[in-house]
């Protein structure tokens, strides 16, 4: 279900609109056969059993939540981040404060100073695209990916932001790491720690603290 075809608050508000009004249709069991749904920038993917599934009819139920659902801001958890942005922990913090004209402190504050909204995940399992980014920290994406971006970095590119749950092959510009978990397989009924619609506030952390809290949620 297309919602529209620019990344923007007033498209991703009707993409969480029709999320949630799909969660209550369900609830009451007008959606049979749907499996699940995916959120995205510009709308929502839904899954299908075919066998239980009346194409038409389902087509037509979607048209109509579609329309009639009430847009709506990120109005799912409000999570409060830890963030190391030392040296060795955001590689690429510098090159982006001086690309943009602030020392790391001055970034480090405007970062931190917005409250991010997850938009969707991809790429990866858990993996957030995080809406929010400052217009003044834009970045492209570094031109040579690096092979091996450790799980857990908080990295920007564009105008978003993201974590890495993983370690994995990333483009993105590294400002910091965060010893947050956030794929969990053994977690079924929310593997993922982040969920669309999801908000983000940035806590600043020493490697020493962060170090500490990455022992505490290994135990």
């Amino acid at each position: 279900v297309e919602l529209g075809q620019i990344i923007e608050p007033a498209t991703q508000a009707r993409v969480f609109g029709l999320a949630a009004a799909l969660d209550d249709a369900r609830a009451e069991g007008r959606l049979p056969g749907v499996i699940e749904w995916v959120p995205t920038f510009c709308g929502v993917t839904v899954h299908v059993d075919p066998d239980l599934a009346d194409p038409e009819a389902l087509a037509a139920s979607l048209l109509t939540l579609a329309r009639e659902a009430r847009a709506q801001a990120g109005t799912g958890r409000l999570w409060t981040v830890p963030v190391c942005f030392d040296p060795d922990m955001g590689p690429d913090l510098d090159a982006v404060a001086a690309a943009r004209g602030l020392d790391r402190h001055s970034l480090i504050e405007r970062f931190v100073a917005s409250e991010f909204t997850v938009c969707m995940l991809g790429f990866l399992p858990g993996f957030p695209y995080l809406s929010g980014l400052p217009a003044e920290l834009e970045m492209p994406r570094l031109a040579t990916p690096r092979s091996r971006v450790p799980a857990g970095s908080v990295a920007i590119a564009g105008r978003m932001a993201a974590i890495y749950p993983w370690d994995s092959p990333g483009g993105w510009r590294l400002l910091g790491r965060t010893p947050l978990r956030l794929f969990d397989a053994s977690q079924a009924d929310r593997p993922a720690l982040l969920a669309p619609g999801d908000r983000i506030r940035w806590q600043v952390r020493s490697e020493e603290h962060t170090s500490e809290l990455q022992s505490h949620l290994n135990l």
